[in-house]
């Protein structure tokens, strides 16, 4: 049984793929035409469609938001009941129907064409109502569903989905759209926090009364890690540059039978320590530590340090790598 139904399951996989092919190989200046409008759009772009097909629609509104493109998802049954108040002459509304015949989806279109907006199609029905009012459609054609009854939409909001997705990211590249963009959209998602947290937001700030020297007593490292609540410090020389650091652990390891009043900490210094750039990105600290085996590493502003960065606090941020 278990054997039949993995069987089902790659069929459905196989059907929707060979549907992916023909769409793909469809492809032509229509495609073009509808990035043409989206780019030229000055207000918003607006996704429209029913049943399975706004479901389509909430998820292409979603990718071209996250890329770069102003855009949203209306429900047309709303739209019946003042949501066209939403629409305004300088948006680009491209309306979903597998046949172009949706009720729902030609009961609004007199108002857009009143209200002036611009109206794209996306249908597997070439001579449909949703064709002949669209400025631009793109006809999807020979669409076979992937359901063993041949109703059910799979294969056809798939192919519209990654159609969506086409438009989505061929609009992002046009418009230059960067990975720190990509960031400031996405602020609570690790993703976007990988992409806009620099080292600077989640460093422990040091200031010049707590560097070491060389010199500095074991008594004073330990009172500066207890003031920092770290377990390392910063070793500066007479210009305040970073030359190396002191963890807890190797005060810990070496104090014993020492004054700690009067023994200095120069015998445990690392010199030419690793260390981030108060300039770089949180997640470049992560992966300097990862790869050097440490947990903490000081934060350098022209040579000079201003903060401890600890992998806890990145991880903690919800950082990862």
């Amino acid at each position: 049984m278990a054997n039949k139904h993995i069987k089902i399951g790659k069929n459905v996989f196989d059907r929707e793929i060979s549907v992916l092919t023909s769409v793909r190989d469809q492809l032509d200046d229509t495609f073009d035409k509808m990035l043409t409008e989206i780019m030229g759009c000055k207000g918003k772009v607006i996704f429209i469609g029913m049943g399975k097909s706004g479901h389509v629609a909430k998820k292409i509104a979603a990718s071209m938001a996250s890329l770069g493109t102003c855009s949203i998802c209306l429900h047309p049954g709303e739209c019946m009941h003042g949501d066209l108040g939403m629409i305004q002459k300088e948006d680009v509304v491209v309306l979903i129907s597998y046949s172009g015949e949706s009720d729902e989806i030609l009961r609004i279109i007199p108002g857009i064409h009143l209200i002036g907006a611009t109206i794209l199609g996306i249908t597997c029905n070439k001579d449909s109502s949703l064709a002949r009012a669209s400025k631009v459609v793109q006809v999807m054609e020979h669409i076979k569903e992937a359901c063993h009854l041949g109703l059910a939409p799979t294969s056809s909001t798939t192919a519209v989905m990654v159609y969506g997705d086409a438009l989505a990211i061929a609009s992002s590249i046009a418009r230059g759209f960067r990975r720190e963009d990509f960031g400031v959209f996405h602020p609570a998602g690790s993703l976007g926090k990988k992409l806009i947290t620099r080292s600077i937001d989640l460093m422990r700030e040091i200031t010049s009364e707590t560097f070491m020297k060389a010199d500095s007593t074991i008594l004073e490292a330990v009172e500066a890690m207890i003031n920092m609540d770290t377990d390392m410090i910063a070793v500066v020389d007479n210009e305040q540059r970073l030359i190396g650091v002191v963890t807890n652990g190797d005060l810990k390891r070496n104090i014993k039978d020492k004054d700690i009043r009067t023994a200095t900490i120069r015998k445990f210094v690392h010199y030419y320590p690793v260390f981030v750039d108060a300039s770089s990105m949180a997640i470049e600290a992560l992966s300097i530590m990862e790869e050097k085996h440490v947990h903490a590493i000081p934060v350098v502003k022209e040579d000079r340090p201003i903060g401890i960065i600890e992998k806890r606090e990145i991880l903690k941020y919800g950082i990862y790598l």
